[in-house]
């Protein structure tokens, strides 16, 4: 009986064994082992399997010998099971890499591509708004001219915005989007997004209602652009889906003030068509629109509202929405904003900034219609400007004039034989009282978060983004002027 449980034990471990070797042969292939060194394991098995078979046909095993072998297979069973185990986890490993570099690189495919396709839309649309609003400030336009020209200024902003939610959208996508930290009038903010969507609801004939109380209003720290794109977003979501002879209102309420940090909550309510209950979950989700029939009426993306929920939230804030068919809808947001004090008397304000009557302006702009516009806008203001076609002619404009001649440079990022970046570390680095004081403002289609840094890191005191406003620009040049000390021009020259 013994010797039958013996050969039975052997049988086994030599059965097992074959299966050992049949195992390591196909892991072999498996990792695509090919030197001949690489397969002495599997001789080594075979070796061990003609030993089992001698043992068993010529030799007088007992229980322990039988025991040994089987115990051997066992053994050899279950380190095929670690080896393959640690190889499958192994090529996962590097199977999930490799769809990680994939999904890097086409990301960075994506991100070059938004950013080509940013700028060569930015490029005509600065020509757009920028001719649009030169002719607006012409005193003796006809009305009717002039109305047509304001539609396509609002047209104009409107395909900007979109290109601007298209890029947020990839920024947020990669988690890149970021907020820039200033200090500014919460008043000055205000009355920018009341002006613009009180022109908004003069055209399809609703009345604005504002109450914004004198106790939200101050001085505040944070990203002030971002700020007006969150009120603005509402506002214009508002008049959109609200129709004449209808209300669009815009208020705030101070909720609470602990160590300098107060909690403003700021409603935009409409009595436009509003929505059904069931699409109020899906309200924030990019693309998400209620039905095909809003859809044809009413024209847009369905990214704006997804934008504008996550920069909320990138401000620690909340939004939130109710609404009810047919009757209008409320969104509510709610923001901690770091207060820095009451906002300086107006006549404060108006002596810290100087005038660009006078001023001298170097312009460094490839394009000739992008030059001819901001030229003939600092012109309006009556201010001088020196046009640069690269940067490689505006470093030797800059070098070759006397100190001080400059009061300040707009320098475009993308130009031939330099670009502005490359300019900019170049003026810095020149050897003359102005090189590190001169105010230099990026004034580019390259909008991306890349760009903003990139620009700041190589000198710049600013970017703006084309198309740049107007009086964001005029704005942007007296505050950088006004905080640069310069002798007397007499003395400089």
């Amino acid at each position: 009986m013994l010797h039958w449980l013996t050969l039975g034990m052997i049988c086994c471990g030599a059965l097992l064994m074959v299966y050992n070797i049949y195992g390591f042969i196909r892991f072999a292939r498996f990792v695509k082992v090919s030197n001949v060194s690489d397969q002495r394991p599997i001789a080594l098995l075979i070796l061990f399997l003609l030993g089992y078979l001698a043992v068993g046909l010529f030799g007088d095993p007992d229980l322990i010998m039988g025991g040994i072998l089987l115990g051997g297979s066992v053994f050899v069973f279950i380190m095929y099971l670690l080896l393959s185990s640690i190889t499958q986890r192994i090529l996962q490993h590097e199977e999930l890499k490799a769809q990680l570099l994939a999904a890097e690189e086409s990301n960075r495919a994506k991100t070059s591509f938004l950013a080509s396709i940013s700028h060569e839309m930015r490029t005509p649309m600065n020509v757009i708004m920028g001719l649009d609003d030169v002719a607006l400030r012409n005193p003796a336009l006809p009305d009717e001219t002039r109305g047509q020209l304001e539609k396509i200024g609002h047209s104009a902003r409107h395909l900007l915005g979109m290109i601007n939610n298209v890029l947020d959208m990839n920024s947020m996508e990669r988690d890149s989007l970021e907020l820039e930290s200033e200090s500014y009038s919460m008043l000055d903010a205000i009355t920018q997004v009341n002006s613009i969507t009180q022109t908004l609801c003069d055209e399809k004939g609703l009345t604005y209602v504002t109450d914004i109380p004198a106790e939200t209003l101050g001085r505040y720290w944070g990203d002030v652009m971002q700020l007006k794109r969150v009120f603005l977003s509402l506002l214009e979501n508002a008049v959109k889906y609200t129709d004449a002879p209808g209300t669009v209102r815009f208020a705030a309420a101070l909720l609470s003030e602990e160590d300098g940090v107060r909690s403003i909550r700021f409603t935009v309510s409409d009595t436009g068509i509003g929505m059904d209950e069931s699409f109020l979950s899906r309200l924030f989700e990019s693309f998400s629109k209620e039905d095909a029939s809003s859809t044809s009426r009413y024209s847009g993306t369905g990214m704006s509202l997804a934008v504008t929920k996550r920069l909320v939230e990138m401000r620690g804030g909340a939004i939130a929405v109710e609404s009810e068919k047919n009757v209008g809808s409320t969104f509510t947001v709610t923001l901690s904003m770091p207060y820095l004090g009451p906002d300086k008397a107006p006549l404060e304000q108006q002596e810290a900034l100087v005038s660009l009557e006078g001023r001298h302006i170097l312009l460094a702009e490839d394009i000739p219609d992008n030059a001819e516009i901001v030229m003939d806008l600092l012109e309006l203001e009556d201010a001088e400007t020196d046009h640069a076609e690269n940067g490689k002619i505006a470093l030797d404009m800059f070098r070759d004039a006397a100190p001080y001649t400059y009061d300040a440079i707009l320098m475009d990022l993308r130009m031939p034989e330099m670009d502005g970046l490359e300019a900019t570390r170049q003026i810095r680095a020149l050897d003359r009282p102005d090189a590190k004081t001169i105010p230099i403002i990026a004034l580019t289609a390259n909008a991306f978060e890349s760009d903003v840094h990139a620009a700041l890191d190589a000198g710049m005191n600013v970017h703006l983004a084309k198309p740049a406003d107007a009086e964001l620009l005029y704005d942007t040049l007296r505050r950088l002027i006004s905080g640069t000390s310069v002798p007397e021009r007499s003395e400089s020259t």
